[in-house]
């Protein structure tokens, strides 16, 4: 090799590493500019509530009914430091996909740039591209500015697979054990996001079945199981090693899982029983229990909203998806394995997820679109060898073609995202859940800090049997009363500021009281019975959602 050629492959990774750093850049710029303009979505408020709860009592226990323990576990920290706003507690989810960019680096081939055809992994281009489109992609950078575990979810499964390519893709132990424990802990991190994790593994196998079956398709069958026996051995490493990578596992599993008192882990056998048995006992009973018992719906429905969503909000990203995995699977040059692996699991999730969800919602698709990208980024590769080529054969017309399809899939792709992740918060929009409030909250938060500035006893007061219950309704931990989640998401924001609420259902406990609070909240249809009552009250209405949950606020 020559001293050029030597210092060409050099240069080539590290332009690659830079151009992925800079996407990761805009990426995590994308995601927090502007971070707290929306206001918290019921989901979000969930979690934030919970998390405050979390951090004022030091007391945690995994529930299912409320996720995984992933987002209150950090969150706890992340609030305690730096405060508690919108920006604040999405910013966890936000740098998590902000980051997500740089998994494209697990992907890259470890050959060198002219070596054809590439054992697993993706070009320099595809590399790129892939960095791209985690970045930009409407679904995730819509769902990167929003609290769930779905993205965390996505970005932590994506890292489990980039780290089982680099393990088969290494020569020694040496070089796979790295990559053998940090999947290891990507992978506790996302059974830790959300109860989707289950989904992710059977979405995984069937992948794996399809992408073997492919294999022996298009090879001698000898060969194929040549290649299985020596990919599960490499997957496994030694003794060692496994052992390794399982304790690393269940460490990061114990550290979510495990029960809190006062903010800590108290190191004890009940301690890990409940992080491990009492956790899949109270996992099964919730979600498969739970779901026989009521919570089974029609598969249809959800698998057509699925479908429906991701056309109308990454319908570029699937389409060049369709396109990567037909040009690898019948294309003329050698099949790869992760094209087609990330192909059939985009394809699975299609399924399973609306199969498993208990509710039909637009993040969802976070989970079929995030594979997705693999096999897309495979179509941008196609496009830049062919204008590649083509600039080589000084072809104009060949060159213009490939500039004409790039501007049109980056225009749609910006027209989607400004249409969708920076879009309104309106029906019209494809990825806005009803749950999200129709109306900003910013002035409520401004008026109610003012009115209980300084005032001794219940600051909050809701009125009516919507938010109100029969019984002591004292949320302590979820779950919790539908009464309390009419209050959506108004407890998160009424906990952050201190507010000490209580509940009256009627007119005759409100007139008992000693003194009125100086805010009340009420159904909206109450107004005008309540305003007769409430002299030197003043009114606003908000709709807490985009339909059908509308509140007044009395504000002394």
């Amino acid at each position: 090799m020559s001293a050029a050629d030597s210092s060409d492959g050099l240069r080539r990774p590290t332009l690659v590493t830079l151009a992925v750093v800079v996407v990761t850049l805009l990426a995590l710029a994308a995601r927090l500019v502007g971070l707290g303009d929306r206001p918290f979505h019921w989901d979000e408020a969930r979690v934030g509530y919970w998390s405050l709860r979390f951090l004022d009592t030091g007391t945690f226990e995994y529930r299912p009914i409320a996720g995984g323990p992933f987002l209150y576990v950090v969150e706890r920290s992340v609030l305690g430091v730096v405060g508690a706003t919108d920006a604040t507690a999405r910013g966890v989810v936000a740098v998590v996909g902000g980051l997500s960019p740089l998994v494209a680096l697990l992907f890259r081939r470890r050959e060198p740039a002219d070596a054809a055809p590439p054992r697993f992994g993706l070009t320099d281009a595809e590399t790129v591209a892939m960095a791209g489109l985690l970045a930009v992609s409407p679904v995730l950078l819509y769902y990167g500015r929003f609290l769930r575990g779905d993205l965390p979810l996505a970005v932590f499964g994506l890292v489990v697979v980039g780290c089982g390519r680099r393990v088969l893709d290494a020569d020694t132990e040496a070089g796979a054990r790295p990559y053998r424990y940090l999947g290891a802990a990507a992978l506790a991190c996302a059974v830790a996001t959300s109860a989707f994790a289950v989904g992710y593994l059977v979405c995984w196998l069937i992948a794996a079945a399809l992408t073997v079956d492919q294999r022996r398709l298009v090879g001698t069958g000898r060969d194929a199981r040549g290649h299985i026996d020596a990919a599960i051995d490499r997957l496994r490493g030694t003794a060692r090693s496994a052992l390794g990578a399982v304790s690393v596992f269940l460490v990061g599993h114990l550290f979510f899982y495990a029960p809190r008192v006062d903010g800590s882990i108290r190191p004890s056998v009940a301690t890990v029983e409940t992080a491990f048995l009492g956790a899949a006992r109270a996992f099964y009973g919730v979600r498969v229990v739970g779901r026989r018992q009521g919570g089974e719906h029609q598969l249809l429905p959800y698998l057509s909203a699925h479908a429906e969503t991701l056309l109308a909000a990454s319908a570029v990203v699937v389409g060049l998806a369709a396109v990567g995995f037909l040009a690898d699977r019948y294309g003329r040059g050698p099949t790869r394995p992760v094209i087609a692996f990330h192909a059939y699991w985009a394809g699975a999730s299609l399924l399973v997820v609306p199969m498993i969800t208990e509710e039909s919602a637009a993040w969802l698709t976070v989970h079929t679109v995030a594979p997705a990208v693999v096999p897309a980024a495979a179509a941008l590769g196609l496009l830049a060898r062919y204008a590649s080529r083509s600039l080589a054969r000084d072809d104009a017309v060949g060159v213009a073609v490939a500039v004409l399809v790039a501007l049109a899939v980056g225009g749609q792709l910006g027209v989607a995202v400004m249409g969708t992740a920076y879009g309104p918060t309106t029906p019209e929009n494809p990825l806005v859940h009803h749950a999200q409030p129709g109306d900003d909250l910013d002035p409520f938060v401004s008026d109610v800090a003012a009115a209980i500035d300084g005032n001794d006893g219940v600051d909050v007061l809701f009125y009516g049997p919507a938010f109100v219950p029969t019984y002591d309704d004292t949320p302590a931990r979820p779950p919790v009363s539908d009464t309390w989640g009419n209050r959506l998401p108004l407890p998160w924001y009424l906990e952050r500021m201190g507010a000490e609420t209580d509940g009256v259902r009627g007119e005759a406990e409100l007139s008992n009281l000693a003194s009125r609070p100086p805010v009340i909240v009420a159904d909206a249809s109450q107004r005008s019975a309540l305003a007769a009552r409430l002299n030197g009250y003043e009114s606003s209405t908000y709709r807490l959602s985009l339909w059908n949950r509308e509140v007044v606020v009395f504000v002394r």
